[in-house]
């Protein structure tokens, strides 16, 4: 089947129902606790309540779409590990071996695992996605990563991937990443995009020490020096410093939120996917649910400006989608909680006094 392209897809990504969130705000004032003792389980349910347009949601299915792509700028040294490895990780996620993998076989969620651009050959897997926007991104500090027809290719590929996980029954559509090389193309893409300065976006990714950090910082301002993209048009950014895998996530966060899907964004690199989305469409938010908080430096500047709140914050930087299969079992509760809880009148149970009567806040906003 055919899924509608970039364009149809951002005119028809709508805010969330205003009028469930409403309903779904006074049913949680009348559930059987405390208001506000639920704590950000209740902001949560109430944002689920605007997605599927019910004050009682019930998500069924959930799919995490890991994507992997090689990034040119590996050429500058800016990270300890061989480009071979991004291969090597998606036949380790085919396998079944790698740390999503297992979170995800046991929190019943499905991995959708996808070639966005590997440089290295990979052999044909009937589970493996390929995109073919090329072998691997151009070296950012040269150049441009790739074309603009390579962004919106990877861009509508993510939409069609996440439109088919809704498709088949997925109502909570995860992002996860693979790629060597990727803290530094989403260093650059947060540095344009919140408009602050490579110096605080740029992190250690896989560890580096103090003096290859000042290198890797250096790579950055010297990529948006020589490309200046334009923060205006997410595709200019995403095709001047982006990454391929950056893009298919950015799409699957665009579809997620056309088809009227939870989408659990993962860490930093799913984090600069998300400011790519919504700097094309600012309703997508609606939509995002912030997994964790990464300890990449530059993510909290990046949640900060998009206005998300992370549900989990575990010193995690290892990225993959597991953050995303974490949080989800969190939605889900957050979820059953509104839907399933008895309200005071059904149970029979004394509510609190009209007046006088402690309270511990109500219910704060979706994000």
């Amino acid at each position: 089947m055919e899924h509608p392209k970039l364009e149809k897809v951002l005119a028809g990504i709508t805010p969330a129902d205003a009028d469930a969130i409403h309903r779904a705000t006074e049913r949680q004032g009348q559930l059987t606790k405390p208001p506000g003792s639920l704590g950000r389980l209740e902001s949560l349910s109430v944002q689920l309540a605007g997605i599927f347009g019910t004050e009682r949601p019930s998500p069924k299915g959930k799919t995490v779409i890991v994507a992997a792509g090689d990034h040119g700028v590996v050429a500058q040294g800016i990270t300890g590990y061989p480009q071979e490895v991004t291969a090597q990780m998606v036949l380790n996620f085919l396998g079944g071996g790698a740390a999503v993998s297992v979170m995800a076989r046991k929190a019943d969620v499905e991995l959708v695992i996808v070639d966005a651009g590997v440089a290295s050959d990979l052999p044909d897997h009937p589970a493996l996605k390929v995109v073919g926007a090329g072998k691997g991104t151009a070296d950012i500090s040269v150049g441009p990563a790739m074309t603009r027809e390579q962004a919106e290719l990877c861009v509508n590929a993510g939409i069609g991937f996440a439109l088919d996980a809704a498709e088949v029954g997925s109502d909570i559509i995860g992002t996860g990443d693979m790629g060597i090389g990727n803290t530094t193309t989403s260093s650059a893409i947060v540095a344009v995009l919140t408009e602050r300065s490579p110096l605080e976006t740029t992190g250690r990714g896989t560890g580096r020490n103090a003096k290859e950090m000042e290198h890797k910082t250096e790579v950055v301002e010297h990529a948006l020096m020589v490309n200046q993209p334009n923060r205006s048009d997410g595709l200019d950014v995403l095709s001047k410093v982006g990454g391929f895998e950056i893009g298919v996530l950015a799409g699957v966060i665009l579809g997620g939120a056309y088809a009227k899907r939870v989408v659990v964004v993962d860490g930093f690199i799913s984090g600069a996917a998300a400011l790519i989305a919504g700097s094309l469409c600012p309703h997508v938010y609606d939509y995002v649910i912030a997994s964790h908080r990464s300890a990449e430096k530059g993510h909290k500047l990046a949640l900060a400006h998009m206005k998300l709140k992370p549900v989990l914050d575990l010193g995690m930087r290892l990225g993959e989608g597991t953050g995303g299969v974490l949080a989800m079992g969190i939605v889900e509760a957050a979820a059953t909680c509104l839907s399933d809880m008895a309200t005071f009148a059904e149970a029979g149970v004394s509510d609190r006094e009209p007046e006088g009567a402690e309270s511990e806040g109500v219910v704060e906003g979706a994000r």
